[in-house]
């Protein structure tokens, strides 16, 4: 690949994927683009207009998003998220908006338009994203691809204190089992589900701190790096 550098950073939710990312983009001096937030201001939109779960209507949700402006900031050390001008950043983090995040994301139709700004931003300037399909189909051609992973309940364990931090507590239970459903979701729609095959390099984050996760990909791309200079 050519051009400017584009890291695609995948996964389910809990693995560290918003945090590696920021770092990751601050470390290497490229936007960082949180498109999985894209698709929960999409979801947030489509909770707001009362649509229910499971959406009944994919046109109707279609309709939201075209006419939605959604909006993610390219600075790694305050991404922040807008819906129609309003920052929705802390509120698109509540557990109920991520099943909402995974329920619209599934409809082809959000997916190709997020998608094609997403890859529009990433071949323009560059950058990190991260989310569920990047390396499979916003920019498959970038050989930087990352695949984090972890165990569900080290994953919940994670978004359980994110939560309790924030001040907006949830039973472990109940974040688990959203969690879950989600993870159910994203791996079984028929648009993009979520996949790790050879052109990634795979990262287990459950005994390991964001900083560590930030050094195993930066070694990882300068392998690449090194790679492309003698290929070349």
């Amino acid at each position: 690949m050519t051009g400017p550098l584009v890291v695609a950073i995948d996964g389910p939710s809990g693995v560290g994927k918003s945090t590696v990312g920021r770092e990751l983009a601050r470390r290497l001096g490229i936007p960082y683009l949180d498109t999985g937030a894209m698709y929960r201001a999409v979801g947030l939109l489509a909770e707001r207009s009362g649509v229910t779960l499971p959406i009944a209507d994919p046109d109707r949700v279609v309709a939201l998003a075209s006419g939605a402006d959604v909006r993610v900031t390219g600075m790694a050390g305050d991404a922040r998220t807008y819906l129609d001008g309003e920052d929705v950043s802390a509120e698109i983090r509540r557990p109920s908006i991520s099943l909402y995040a995974s329920a619209v994301s599934a409809i082809p139709g959000v997916r190709r338009q997020l998608a094609s700004f997403q890859r529009r931003l990433a071949l323009s300037g560059g950058g990190v994203l991260e989310g569920r399909d990047i390396g499979t189909k916003v920019v498959p051609e970038t050989p930087a691809k990352f695949f984090l992973d972890a165990s569900l309940e080290v994953r919940a364990r994670r978004r359980n204190l994110e939560l309790d931090a924030k001040g907006r507590p949830e039973p472990y239970e109940k974040v688990r089992g959203e969690m879950e459903a989600r993870d159910l979701a994203d791996s079984t729609r028929s648009d993009s589900p979520l996949r790790c095959d050879e052109s990634y390099v795979r990262v287990d984050t459950s005994n390991l701190t964001p900083g560590e996760v930030v050094e195993r990909c930066l070694a990882a791309l300068l392998s690449l790096g090194r790679a492309s200079e003698e290929a070349g």
